[in-house]
């Protein structure tokens, strides 16, 4: 369960609001859910909650300049990032 956070909607409107999770999938969105003794909850308060991001131009290091940035290390800062898709560029 994500309590308390800013959560941007398919409509581009946002709610202040919870999540609750199961088994990795959201199975709800609400004002206020009631927490139950098992969830596990993750208090998001002064927070935004958004999908997963696309960036639609991201310019990898590889080949080349690995002593950079390689494939994997760009993937993981993009996945820190909250990016989830990208179309990256060889440099």
């Amino acid at each position: 369960m994500i309590r308390r956070s800013r959560i941007l909607l398919p409509t581009g409107e946002f709610l202040q609001g919870d999540v609750q999770i199961r088994d990795l999938e959201i199975i709800q969105v609400a004002p206020e859910i009631p927490v139950s003794d098992t969830d596990k909850v993750i208090d998001a308060e002064n927070l935004t909650l958004l999908p997963g991001v696309i960036d639609p131009q991201v310019h990898f290091r590889e080949p080349g300049l690995e002593h950079k940035e390689d494939l994997f290390t760009a993937s993981c800062a993009c996945a820190k990032g909250g990016v989830t898709s990208s179309n990256f560029t060889v440099f």
